[in-house]
């Protein structure tokens, strides 16, 4: 497989650590609000990753942290007058809840930061111990990048963006403008642990640090783990001081690939929550089903900054569309084998850095060929089980096309609807069975008129919205 380096900016053949293992981690959600779209691009992007080298017989630990404590809780716990606790339960909560609804996997490991206080705690007191970090008189423990020689060696950024450092970090007491805090002394209305060095809390840098060390690494060696992974935001400062850390407190590089996902823009503005126009997930899962976002969110290159809007999302599905109406073409056939030169053309398209457009045309190319196959013999029992075979393998790779094809073209029905469809359908098989087939007749007759066809198979009589 060859995988993109953020650091050296070039396709990298992956040779992991420990062979045919990986071990990645993947910055998750600070959770004081909702997740929103870049989230939801980040952790596809990355579940997409996972799912592949796993389909190429890799052993994959994957990581994906929960920040629970952080500034910004602290600031809505203020202005909401919400315990912190309440507050980070309550999105914890909704986070997994999106990230179910689009198909994510669960993460094998998901440190939180209130969880991890030990290992943090012990991390900054090792830096101390080495003169990489010192402690300024308000009690705040600092980080010195002057300690670190190979400090900006993973950005290359910090020439850029010194100044937006020094914003990020303006407080007092700091001995550089690029020196950012491991420990923030308790301040009133603040949320304190005890330490060595005194009362306060983790700053958002060394959370992820201690977490992979306590939880992810290979102890001793070069690097910590194989894969490390975010969104293209979180390369400077966060991650690039995540490695200085790392460096400095274990004497290992963080990890040996770096691999970032591109933003995701609303009709052409970067989102961000300044600009107020963020786009929640939970409000798009409101409109559109989840795996029809994951699909849209999935069909652009993981690198590639991404520009959601609705004629796009809607030409995606249509994309999908595709597959289950294929699958509804071979409705209850037992599934054979999967075809491997399909299967073989797909995982080298994804293997070379996630490309993802080859894999789609790939699998156009195949459901067009499945139909062809299916118009010119189409009791061919043999084509219909590779067919449903190649989507069922397809369902584990790429997270989509798991669902029941009829099911899959009702999403957007309300209940009531959809109750009243199977009630019909129902009387409509007490008809037959009384052989009343005239009131049977005007029974498909009247949901033919709602927009409803009815199929008639040996599980019995299944029903979808006319295309």
């Amino acid at each position: 497989m060859y995988i993109f380096d953020s650091v050296q900016k070039c396709k990298l053949l992956f040779e992991p650590l420990h062979d045919r293992e990986v071990r990645i981690y993947v910055c998750g959600p600070t959770v004081y609000d909702d997740a929103h779209l870049g989230h939801a691009r980040s952790a596809i992007a990355f579940d997409l990753l996972r799912r592949t080298l796993k389909a190429l017989g890799y052993r994959v630990l994957f990581a994906r942290n929960i920040t629970d404590i952080d500034d910004k809780i602290i600031k809505k716990s203020l202005e909401t007058g919400e315990p912190i606790e309440t507050i980070t339960a309550r999105y914890t909560e909704h986070y997994l809840r999106d990230m179910e609804a689009l198909g994510v996997l669960d993460a094998d490991i998901a440190p939180r930061a209130t969880e991890s206080m030990e290992a943090i705690v012990a991390m900054i007191d090792r830096l101390l111990k080495s003169g990489c970090a010192y402690q300024s008189e308000d009690g705040t423990v600092w980080f010195d990048t002057s300690k670190d020689a190979e400090y900006c060696t993973l950005s290359h950024r910090c020439g850029d963006d010194d100044e937006a450092q020094s914003r990020i970090e303006h407080e007092e007491g700091k001995r550089h403008p690029r020196d950012f805090a491991l420990w923030k002394a308790c301040k009133e209305r603040d949320v304190c642990y005890d330490s060595p060095f005194g009362r306060g809390r983790p700053g958002w840098h060394i959370e992820c640090s201690a977490m992979i060390d306590e939880t992810l690494a290979y102890k001793g060696e070069p690097y910590a783990i194989d894969i490390h992974g975010g969104g293209a935001d979180l390369f400077f400062p966060h991650h690039e001081n995540e490695a200085a850390q790392t460096r400095c407190a274990t004497r290992q590089k963080l990890a040996k690939y770096w691999m970032h996902n591109g933003f995701v823009t609303i009709d052409g503005e970067k989102m961000s929550k300044s600009l107020g126009n963020s786009f929640f997930v939970k409000d798009a899962l409101e409109v559109y089903d989840g795996e029809i976002l994951r699909f849209y969110l999935l069909s652009a290159h993981y690198r590639a900054n991404f520009n959601f809007n609705e004629e796009d999302l809607l030409a995606s599905k249509r994309r999908l569309d595709r597959l289950y109406r294929l699958k509804k073409r071979i409705y209850g056939v037992k599934e054979g084998v999967p075809n491997a030169d399909f299967q073989q053309e797909v995982l080298d398209a994804l293997a070379d850095d996630l490309n993802i457009s080859r894999a789609l045309a790939a699998i156009d190319e195949r459901i067009a060929s499945a139909n062809e196959r299916l118009d010119a013999d189409p009791k061919n029992k043999a084509l219909k089980k590779e067919a449903a075979a190649d989507i069922a393998w397809l369902s584990q790779l790429l997270g989509i096309g798991g669902k029941d094809p009829f099911d899959y073209f009702r999403i957007g029905m309300s209940d009531e609807q959809i109750a009243r469809i199977e009630a019909l359908v129902a009387e409509r098989n007490e008809a037959k069975k009384a052989k009343d087939f005239a009131k049977a007749d005007a029974l498909r007759e009247e949901l033919s008129q709602m927009g409803i066809q009815l199929m008639d198979t040996p599980q019995g009589t299944v029903w979808e919205k006319a295309e």
